[in-house]
């Protein structure tokens, strides 16, 4: 490695590529990291961290409402806009500054500058020449897509610029049906502002369990949030007093704000990767094997640039998985099975393993379901309709629970300590041998005794 600059160059200063470089550079190596933007890369920056203060802030005006329920007398309330971006900013700043930190406590080298491969050896960092590395790890993220052929959709905005609007609008669009476009419809709405939610699709959050999805779909209905499904934007056209979105259906809304939420991308643009021969898949991602290798042997990825699991935590385990396989001596390879997730909607998702109809596919439908759905402790004294649900998929015969999901008050709290149970294989008469915290909303998982049946099943019965 002497005939080279660095042991290890990453190229990405997120979770991911951060927690890389890092490692390695713990264990003796020479590393170097290039970032175009700010080190925290998409999570810290622009996505995971800003938009779960946006949801803190969201949420109080719901909880005024509560707190009347519970005898509280609640004055006037108003949101200061600018001053909550303000203080935003500055947890960022010094969130990022910490990564920043960070990297040079283990001794790495941080590069601010756009880095392209020239070779499988050798990066070009904008502002910096060429530095030469015996590995090389690809740690880019990924972006928000925009559909660039849409009439108008130069007036609308990413999930990027979402972060800082210069003022808060009175009505939004969101077009979208994903985890990104639901979270921002529960912000802004939870803010005050008429919210619009557009998917082409016949229900939001395709991927998650069916049950899920429509019970989401009518929460956020009951909150305010107007959902449109089975239509998309045809064309946006600024008017006079905001932007007119004209959509599939006929119909068409008017907003001081379009937010396109329809996904990410992985981040490969202009990175040379042609150069050093290292190979896309069909969706554009970076192909690798089980140790993150590409196509090169020299150079490796992590993260949304490969397109496996997109969370924060699985890049950071995939990269340290790298750093302990390729400079620790201890070969690792992240095991990508009952990785859970939450989506920090109003009210939140936390969900780990199959869906129901993942399960009855991949077990010929050999499968129990239990279900559970009821108004919260919480809310007894508000008279509202709002509803959580808890629901388990297990497999018959064994009895293996292969899929939790929770919709309510701290579902993606409750849903980390369940991720646990089920990635070491809990079945469902151990679950239910745990005793009951009570009265919490999460007990209710461990107390669902009754199997429940669909009822297009039970007619057919």
């Amino acid at each position: 490695m002497a005939d080279h600059d660095f042991d290890l160059f990453v190229i990405g200063a997120g979770s991911g590529g951060v927690r890389a470089a890092r490692v390695a550079a713990l264990s003796g190596a020479k590393v170097g990291v290039a970032e175009e933007h700010r080190a925290g890369g998409t999570c810290v920056i622009r996505g995971c961290v800003p938009k779960k203060l946006m949801v803190y802030a969201s949420e109080f005006a719901h909880h005024f409402e509560v707190a009347e329920g519970y005898g509280w007398t609640v004055g006037e309330s108003a949101f200061d806009w600018a001053k909550f971006i303000a203080e935003k900013d500055k947890e960022i700043a010094r969130l990022s500054g910490i990564y920043v930190r960070n990297l040079q406590n283990a001794g790495a080298e941080l590069f601010h500058g756009k880095a392209r491969l020239k070779d499988r050896h050798t990066v070009e960092i904008d502002g910096h020449g060429t530095v030469t590395a015996a590995k090389i790890l690809i740690a880019t993220g990924g972006r928000p897509w925009m559909p660039h052929e849409l009439p108008g959709v130069e007036h609308a905005i990413s999930s990027n610029e979402v972060f800082h609007l210069p003022e808060l609008p009175k009505r939004m669009v969101i077009a979208g049906g994903g985890y990104i476009a639901v979270e921002f419809a529960g912000i802004f709405n939870g803010l005050g502002v008429e919210t619009t939610l557009v998917h082409r699709g016949p229900n939001i959050l395709r991927g998650f369990d069916d049950d899920v999805r429509s019970h989401v779909t009518e929460e956020i209905e009951k909150r305010g949030v107007t959902v449109l499904l089975g239509c998309q934007h045809a064309a946006i056209e600024k008017t006079a007093t905001g932007f007119l979105s004209r959509l599939t259906n006929g119909h068409a809304v008017e907003s001081d704000v379009v937010l396109f939420a329809l996904g990410r991308e992985p981040y490969v643009e202009g990175l040379g990767l042609e150069a050093a021969g290292v190979e896309l898949d069909a969706r554009g991602a970076v192909k690798v094997d089980e140790y993150s290798r590409t196509s090169v042997d020299n150079i490796w990825a992590v993260g949304d640039v490969t397109d496996r699991i997109n969370l924060t935590p699985v890049a950071i385990r995939e990269g340290h998985a790298f750093a302990d396989t390729e400079f620790g001596g201890r070969p690792t390879s992240f095991d990508h099975e009952m990785v859970a997730s939450a989506v920090f909607s109003q009210p939140p998702i936390g969900s780990v393993g199959l869906s129901e109809a993942e399960a009855r596919h991949k077990h010929g439908g050999r499968v129990d379901i239990y279900l559970s759905r009821f108004r919260p402790m919480k809310y007894a004294f508000t008279g509202g309709e709002e509803r959580c649900l808890i629901k388990l998929v297990v497999e018959q015969g064994s009895e293996k629970i292969l899929g939790c999901h929770v919709v309510g008050p701290d579902a993606p709290e409750i849903i980390q300590m369940a991720a646990i149970a089920l990635k070491m294989g809990v079945t469902k008469p151990q679950w239910d041998s745990t005793c009951a915290v009570h009265p919490t909303l999460a007990e209710e998982l461990v107390t669902m005794r009754e199997k429940h049946v669909p009822p297009a099943l039970g007619q057919a019965a």
